[in-house]
């Protein structure tokens, strides 16, 4: 019975490598999230649920998620193309775009938003073409998500990417061969194969966006009821000494991330045993 989990290995040590696992993974994560629901316990249940259920906070979760939703999705789509781009043609300067799409990663969040900032506000490079036609970016709903989206498309390249490498095309080949149409060819032969791996890029995206910070400050403008994220509402409560209230706001934003993340790891699991049936 204890030796029920180990795995065959040629190489020893798998109980000091397990134990040091699970003291890294208690001290990095499990003790600071504990700590995070243990500052909550000192709030009666009346203010608990006032201090996550104001208009104010109630607003900034609508952002928040609504935001980090759209992006994902956005990033979903545009994170397939450039992966099959990158993956399936030869052209000059492949590699250098290769290379920026880990951009977002190196760069810090603040600079991105500063430079997102100043393409998209008013008098910027870009906003000054869209504000005649009436959309504005910067400092509205629609920056935070063209901020979300830069932060997370990488995420979503890089889990398509080596899926689609591993693919061979001869699959592809053969359905062609077989009258198949494109349309038909990459629905009904590449897409169940890709599926999983969109799913991962899609999770990994909206848990990135979802707790984004340093890129939309600048960009949002920060105005309560209308461009304020929930990571903000925690940073000013912080400020003001609220600490019950910000991590209030936190437990709730992690249960949500976490029920959202699981039912997608689960969605996941469905789809690789329905594939395989």
């Amino acid at each position: 019975m204890a030796y029920r989990f180990r795995q065959p290995s040629i190489i020893p040590g798998f109980g000091l490598a397990f134990g040091y696992t699970l003291l890294y993974l208690g001290l990095i994560v499990l003790v600071p999230l504990a700590a995070v629901f243990a500052s909550t316990l000192s709030m009666t249940w009346s203010d608990f649920v006032h201090a996550v259920t104001s208009a104010r906070v109630l607003a900034s979760y609508r952002l928040s998620f609504g935001a980090s939703f759209l992006a994902a999705s956005l990033n979903t789509l545009t994170g397939l193309l450039v992966a099959w781009v990158l993956v399936r043609y030869r052209f000059p300067g492949r590699k250098l775009l290769d290379a920026m799409i880990d951009l977002p990663f190196a760069l810090p969040t603040a600079v991105a938003g500063i430079a997102l900032t100043t393409l998209y506000a008013p008098t910027g490079w870009i906003g000054r073409f869209l504000e005649p036609l009436g959309i504005k970016v910067a400092f509205a709903p629609l920056g935070i998500v063209v901020a979300l989206t830069f932060i997370g498309l990488p995420f979503v390249v890089r889990t398509v990417q080596p899926v689609l490498e591993d693919m061979s095309k001869e699959v592809e080949e053969a359905a062609a061969s077989l009258g198949a149409p494109g349309r038909q060819v990459f629905l009904k032969v590449l897409l169940p194969e890709l599926y999983p791996a969109l799913l991962t890029g899609f999770a990994l995206a909206f848990a990135r966006a979802l707790g984004e910070y340093g890129s939309v400050v600048f960009i949002s403008g920060n105005m309560p009821m209308k461009t304020e994220i929930a990571p903000l509402l925690i940073v000013t409560k912080l400020e003001q000494y609220d600490y019950k209230g910000a991590t209030a706001i936190a437990v709730v934003m992690l249960v949500a991330s976490f029920v959202l993340l699981l039912a997608i790891n689960m969605l996941q699991k469905w789809t690789a045993r329905y594939q395989l049936k």
